[in-house]
């Protein structure tokens, strides 16, 4: 979800779950050729080598999993002192309009999820972490949670009228970004919003055993400019950027960047 607190605990910022659809699975291409071949063509097949994941998806994986109770428990009601960013929330809400379909990438334990389910989207939530989305399944049973990675989504070309990025880009390193911005606007229909949320800095912070758990991991800050040109380079139009100041009683240590941009509309854009 969003803002750091102590240094002792990561920032709520969350990724793909990354932070997210299934990892991308690859299967043998079949021909016909074993049709005409000689008896030993009825050997067992050989079994395929096994998908590898990028060190940087296990590593978020990996930390989300370890931690996910603790995290849940600190951040579960962090919405609720946060009334500039709920205003965001709901006018994202509007754009998309009385139950449109959206996907909250990267949901973590689906705090922003179930909050975007009260303003009357219809909503689901994606994530890496199957221990984040334990918590989400048992806290919003009337919602649907799938694991998955935001840069290989299973969800059909233009059928989402809007997508949630909720501090869930901050584990993907900067070469990565094109990807995951051109796979958000693959998945939203002609006009559909994106909010991308993320902590601005230039320096990444480097979490170290969170509430004491033997994991770690890097959590990227950035600016808003470079990642507002990644998205319209991506095909969007960004119609709203807004840096809002950290929060001393939440504990934030950074500002924080809010992106509200918007995929091409059929023949006008």
């Amino acid at each position: 979800m969003t803002v750091p607190h102590a240094a002792t605990t990561p920032d709520p910022d969350r990724t793909p779950a990354p932070a997210t659809t299934p990892e991308p699975s690859h299967t043998p291409a079949r021909g016909t050729a074993a049709a005409h071949a000689p008896a030993a063509a009825h050997a067992p097949a050989p079994t395929p080598a096994p998908t590898s994941v990028p060190d940087h998806i296990a590593t978020t994986r990996s930390f989300y999993d370890a931690i996910a109770e603790d995290y849940a428990g600190l951040f579960r009601d962090l919405l609720a002192a946060m009334p500039l960013d709920r205003a965001l929330l709901a006018g994202f809400a509007e754009l998309v309009g009385p139950g449109g379909r959206v996907a909250d990438l990267g949901c973590g334990p689906g705090s922003v999820t179930a909050h975007l389910a009260s303003l009357g989207l219809s909503v689901f939530g994606v994530d890496l972490s199957e221990g984040m989305l334990a918590i989400a399944r048992r806290e919003n049973p009337g919602l649907r949670f799938e694991q998955g990675s935001m840069l290989d989504l299973d969800i059909p070309d233009d059928s989402l009228a809007g997508a949630v990025s909720y501090y869930s880009t901050i584990h993907l390193p900067d070469e990565e970004l094109p990807a995951a911005f051109a796979e958000f606007r693959r998945v939203l229909a002609p006009g559909g919003h994106l909010v991308v949320a993320f902590q601005v800095g230039d320096e990444p912070r480097h979490h170290h055993e969170p509430f004491g758990h033997p994991v770690s991991l890097d959590f990227l800050r950035r600016r808003p400019e470079p990642v507002a040109a990644l998205l319209e380079a991506a095909g969007f139009t960004v119609v709203l950027r807004s840096v809002r100041a950290a929060d001393a009683e939440l504990g934030e240590p950074t500002p924080q960047a809010f992106l509200i941009a918007r995929a091409p509309r059929t023949g006008t854009d």
